[in-house]
């Protein structure tokens, strides 16, 4: 006599049930290999324009340097939001979180306590923007979109009031010497490092780590991960945390890059971040993201503006470049949704 063998089921005298994680076959992981194909040839079409139309000035290695450099930045930004926006979230705060990070980071006070009281600085009001966020969303059930708008709004008038318009200037020498050639390591500048070394902390968590798991179960249905027993509000609290840290650390870079504390640091970046991830292939819905895509997107866009600055265009034409390629990335991600479904 044969049994039926067992299923998960949740009730009162089990569990709750496992989270039921899919596995993607051949024609998903070829889907997701093409995808990060395109971006490579996209990516190769743009530095082959670069090369044709400047190519004394867009193929020199300082230049180069510059673009990396200029990418990290805004890519440390756009792997935390990347992390929030998989898990069907969004932050619309991450601009001004850098900016207020920023100048506090940079005033005459915290400067007397050289490098580490700026490094110190810029991450702790980066966590604590973050915490403030992930306190609303998660526990005060305040939609992210509303939440991270106040925040927006409220950083850039602190940001603003700490600086009373003014832009400071850094002295500590530490600081700015991160940003001179003389630092390079092996003709990488510092601050590419650090980008590699967030990027690198950031695939590891979304791809090899329970915690990137329940992100993306989080995302493709947020119900069914708090019935399976994961908890949604923490995990959540964590992700806007994990944006806000890498707000902190955008901040101290810019600082390097700067050598300076602005207000209006971190202009528009949220919208940059958000771009980047979805031209990558994360979904804005959540459920799925990769922090490969969303990095080949941030190198796109800072390419994109390098060669329009080089060639002289206006920043309008570049702005409607930027706008055409994040439409044919929905309309791609749209099609390919229906086509999985």
């Amino acid at each position: 006599m044969t049994h039926p063998a067992p299923t998960a089921q949740s009730g009162p005298d089990q569990g709750p049930a496992p989270v039921v994680l899919k596995k993607y076959g051949p024609r998903r992981a070829l889907r997701v290999d093409l995808h990060t194909l395109s971006l490579l040839g996209i990516l190769a079409v743009l530095v082959a324009v670069g090369g044709i139309t400047e190519p004394d000035a867009f193929l020199d290695t300082g230049n180069l340097q510059l673009v990396l450099t200029q990418a990290s930045v805004i890519g440390v930004v756009t792997v935390g939001v990347t992390l929030v926006i998989t898990s069907g979230g969004i932050d619309l705060s991450v601009g001004a979180m850098v900016a207020l990070a920023s100048v506090w980071a940079s005033t005459l006070a915290t400067q007397e306590y050289g490098f580490a009281g700026i490094l110190f600085t810029a991450v702790l009001v980066g966590l604590v923007a973050g915490l403030v966020n992930g306190v609303l969303i998660a526990y005060g059930r305040v939609v992210p979109f509303i939440a991270t708008l106040a925040m927006l709004a409220s950083a850039r008038g602190l940001a603003l009031m700490i600086t009373d318009g003014k832009t400071q200037i850094v002295t500590v020498t530490s600081v700015l010497d991160l940003g001179l050639p003389d630092s390079y390591v092996l003709g990488i500048p510092p601050l590419v490092l650090i980008f590699a070394a967030v990027t690198a902390a950031g695939w590891l968590l979304l791809n090899r780590t329970t915690f990137g798991r329940r992100t993306i179960a989080i995302g493709g249905n947020a119900e069914a991960a708090r019935l399976a027993g994961i908890d949604v509000r923490r995990q959540r609290l964590y992700l806007y945390l994990l944006s806000g840290l890498c707000c902190g650390i955008a901040a101290f870079m810019l600082i390097i890059l700067s050598g300076s504390g602005q207000n209006t640091a971190g202009n528009l970046y949220e919208l940059d971040a958000i771009a980047a991830a979805i031209i990558g292939g994360t979904l804005l819905s959540g459920g799925r993201g990769t922090i490969t895509g969303s990095v080949l997107g941030v190198l796109i866009f800072t390419t994109i503006t390098n060669i329009f600055a080089l060639n002289n265009l206006q920043s309008d034409v570049q702005q409607i470049a930027k706008g055409a390629i994040i439409v044919a990335a929905v309309l791609v991600q749209s099609r390919t949704s229906r086509t999985e479904t």
